[in-house]
């Protein structure tokens, strides 16, 4: 039979040699679990991470609408950017640019100038006579009242002694008036100035009452008149 001491010594270590074992080697079941605790905790931020980044685009997508692509257009847009303009000066805001409106300045049809009134009869103030102030030749209103041009030469003679190719010339005691001095002078149709139809009426006078230019010149040269 073993003695007390030696069962102590065999069988069960006595707790000298326990504390001395426990110091002398390290605990490594300790160390251990601290390292699987943070291999968990960065295993959960990392399953945390990959169904942020899962979950994300879903969230974007369900907070911002599908727009329809089919009413968009680039005018679309581009009319909705310039209707929200606003441009600021100085501190001063001045209204967004109308860009659909527009104004047509159309300029003003000039007033025509008033054409001038080619030189002719003359209308005196206070209704006196209507002297001639057109143009012309003996020529041109012998042949314009339908004289013969054979006839031109009595013509030249009786005008010329009557009023010197004058239209406008008038006789102030008797009132006769024009190239031939008709008298009165009313009876000339038209205008006893205008020199055609102071000859016009001549005409028919020579030939009604001397019947012809000739027999006009002929008596004018025996009385002075005619």
């Amino acid at each position: 039979m073993n003695s007390r001491n030696d069962i102590t010594r065999s069988g069960r270590p006595s707790t000298a040699a326990v504390s001395a074992s426990a110091i002398a080697s390290p605990r490594p079941a300790r160390r251990w679990s601290r390292r699987r605790g943070v291999v968990g905790f960065l295993a959960a931020l990392a399953v945390v991470g990959f169904a942020g980044a899962m979950v994300a685009p879903t969230g974007v997508a369900l907070a911002d609408p599908v727009r329809d692509e089919g009413s968009e257009t680039a005018y679309s847009l581009a009319l909705e950017d310039t209707q929200n303009l606003t441009v600021t000066a100085e501190g001063a805001t001045i209204a967004p640019a109308q860009r659909g409106a527009f104004s047509v300045y159309v300029t003003p049809k000039p007033t025509p100038t008033p054409t001038p009134k080619p030189a002719g009869k003359q209308e005196s103030t206070g209704g006196g006579p209507l002297f001639y102030t057109g143009g012309g030749a003996p020529a041109e209103w012998m042949a314009a009242a339908g004289i013969a041009e054979s006839d031109w030469g009595y013509v030249d003679y009786i005008v010329s002694k009557e009023s010197g190719w004058n239209p406008n010339a008038t006789n102030k005691s008797s009132g006769a008036c024009g190239l031939v001095q008709a008298l009165p002078c009313s009876k000339v149709p038209g205008n006893g100035y205008d020199p055609v139809d102071n000859l016009r009426w001549a005409n028919g006078y020579a030939t009604g009452r001397y019947g012809s230019w000739a027999g006009a010149h002929s008596f004018w040269t025996k009385n002075h008149w005619w």
